[in-house]
């Protein structure tokens, strides 16, 4: 696709919002695929989500919506759009499709998967709790549709501990993130019987980085997700989900933070955060990374990775999202 003078005028907005972070030898490559991308969602009525480990030229320049699980949960159910293209990786998409059934979903590269929602299915959910009987399961949201339909109630890393504690009762089945577990096990007297998932991205940090990172930028303040080992989350300043870390960085305007997450939130925040400076030794997730401009062009244009599920899946695995929502965070 071509750079053209007409290419540059419309998109040169959005360049020079993020120019900070995109060369411009980068957005000569980009700006096509944007333009031909922003043209299409209008002409068949498209909304596209995204999720804020996407980059930045996903998440500036074509997102109608940018956010965390739960915020994209909520926009899915909400919209009046005609096709929703999950710019995430596949279960964002089926959690999507549960929230609006009437919709079509798309998916620009159905490999796009989760270390976490691979790491459980729903005959391991129907084992659990044949061994518990009567306690009730709480599913991360990163978790496949089968397992959402084995699940009382959802949660994200925004609302997790709430979510818990609003059952009333002593004892819970968490799944699938151990250190999510861990985190609010942490900071709610419930039992929690944990599965030992975990996230192929935040486990990568460790404590040791965290105060080499402290030892080389004095003053510097450290916000981690929750999906972190636990060590790392104590030797970090602040805890909390994609969007709970955006909150605190907009809110307290550190002179020096480091994001111990995905790398492209580091990217994007910086666009919002000019005076911030951004220490970022982050880890790539690759399933995110499978969604290009390329691709979600071609999935709009053709309209194909359609998210396909049977009725009676997501009758059954939209309740605990919905559930999930009426609380909120």
């Amino acid at each position: 696709m071509e750079f053209t003078p007409e290419v540059k005028i419309a998109t040169d907005p959005i360049y020079q919002k993020i120019s900070k972070v995109m060369p411009e030898i980068e957005w000569s490559i980009h700006a096509p695929y944007i333009h031909r991308i922003n043209q299409l969602k209008k002409e068949k009525n498209a909304i596209i989500l995204a999720h804020n480990y996407q980059t930045p030229e996903i998440y500036h320049g074509i997102a109608n919506v940018a956010a965390d699980s739960l915020a994209l949960a909520i926009e899915a159910s909400k919209t009046e759009a005609d096709i929703i293209v999950m710019a995430g990786v596949h279960f964002m998409a089926e959690t999507s499709k549960l929230m609006s059934p009437e919709k079509k979903v798309l998916l620009p590269d159905m490999a796009a998967g989760c270390s976490l929602s691979s790491s459980i299915t729903g005959k391991d959910v129907r084992l659990l709790k044949e061994k518990y009987p009567g306690v009730p399961v709480v599913s991360y949201v990163n978790t496949s549709a089968d397992v959402k339909a084995e699940t009382d109630i959802c949660c994200t890393s925004a609302n997790a501990v709430k979510i818990v504690e609003s059952l009333g009762v002593k004892k819970i089945i968490f799944l699938p993130d151990d250190y999510l577990a861990k985190y609010v096990a942490a900071q709610t007297k419930v039992e929690i019987i944990a599965w030992k998932g975990i996230c192929m991205v935040h486990d990568q940090f460790t404590e040791k980085e965290i105060h080499d990172i402290r030892a080389k930028n004095p003053g510097i303040k450290i916000i981690a997700h929750p999906e972190c080992p636990p060590d790392v989350i104590k030797a970090s300043d602040f805890a909390g989900s994609t969007g709970g870390m955006i909150k605190y960085v907009k809110d307290n305007q550190p002179k020096k933070v480091m994001m111990v997450t995905e790398c492209s939130m580091s990217d994007n925040i910086q666009v919002e955060n000019p005076n911030v400076e951004f220490i970022r030794p982050c880890n790539l997730c690759p399933h995110m990374k499978k969604i290009t401009l390329p691709k979600i062009l071609d999935c709009l244009e053709n309209e194909t990775g359609e998210i396909i599920m049977d009725k009676e899946t997501i009758e059954k695995a939209r309740i605990p999202v919905e559930r999930m929502v009426a609380i909120g965070r």
